[in-house]
């Protein structure tokens, strides 16, 4: 599932192209891309702004707001003829934007207002202070891996970089976040900005089927230090990289580097 990095990759590339834009048509296939609300007839709307939100593409119209999550399998291709795994069309001058999602675990939300779903998200990860990232990381007794898929702590981490971040953070992915020393989780904080602005600058992670506006791959998985590793040598102490389960996710760390 592309996460932030990923997402804002792909919302960089939009931005530059569709900002001011006027949406000319709109096609929607059956499917289940829709939750809520489907949206009136947007022939004539003016994209405002195209901005992340968490692990959402939030475009802002002149009426109203389209919220698109990727889910598993989503991607915003421009120019790339109807085929069957389109789910929309949005046509502007010049421009063809289509969302093709083959396990449509993908949606699109329509809201007159910012959507009461994304309303609901934690701060952004990249925006935090590191007082506020302290203060709401003690705040709770689950496993700071847990903690860090919360989309209400914060929007945005999810699988990959919530194994990344906690072996740079040397930090053990089951600990009890409200016990971790203010000044690990100072590290954290610091390490999550580097680690994601980094993941951002390689175009984000490609590990199955997320690729960007122009159906390219990004390469920061060449970077990953123990996702999807297990049973290498770590690259610190050379220890073999452990999977566990966590949260329902596979989790991937060093027992010897992560003991905190």
């Amino acid at each position: 599932m592309p996460e932030l990095p990923e997402v804002e990759t792909i919302v960089r590339a939009l931005a530059v192209q569709l900002r001011g834009l006027v949406i000319e048509s709109a096609q929607y296939w059956p499917s289940r891309v829709f939750r809520g609300v489907m949206p009136p007839e947007l022939d004539g709307t003016q994209v405002k702004e195209v901005r992340r939100h968490g692990k959402y593409v939030l475009v802002e119209l002149d009426r109203g707001y389209l919220a698109i999550h990727l889910g598993m399998t989503g991607k915003l291709l421009f120019d790339v003829p109807h085929n069957q795994y389109t789910r929309a069309q949005w046509h502007f001058k010049g421009i063809r934007l289509g969302l093709e999602d083959i396990r449509q675990f993908g949606r699109v939300i329509w809201a007159e207002q910012m959507p009461e779903e994304l309303r609901k998200l934690g701060p952004d990860p990249l925006e935090i202070s590191v007082d506020e990232f302290v203060i709401r990381a003690r705040s709770h007794r689950t496993g700071i891996k847990s903690l860090l898929l919360t989309q209400t702590f914060v929007r945005g981490i999810g699988n990959i970089y919530a194994d990344e971040l906690l072996f740079r953070a040397k930090v053990h992915p089951n600990r009890s976040s409200a016990e971790l020393p203010k000044h690990v989780l100072r590290r954290m904080w610091k390490e999550m900005t580097t680690l994601l602005e980094e993941a951002i600058s390689h175009g984000g992670s490609s590990i199955s089927d997320y690729v960007n506006t122009a159906g390219r791959q990004g390469s920061f998985q060449k970077e990953h230090r123990v996702y999807g590793k297990a049973g290498e040598p770590c690259g610190n102490c050379g220890s073999p990289i452990q999977k566990t389960v966590l949260a329902q996710r596979g989790t991937h760390y060093c027992p010897v580097c992560q003991k905190l």
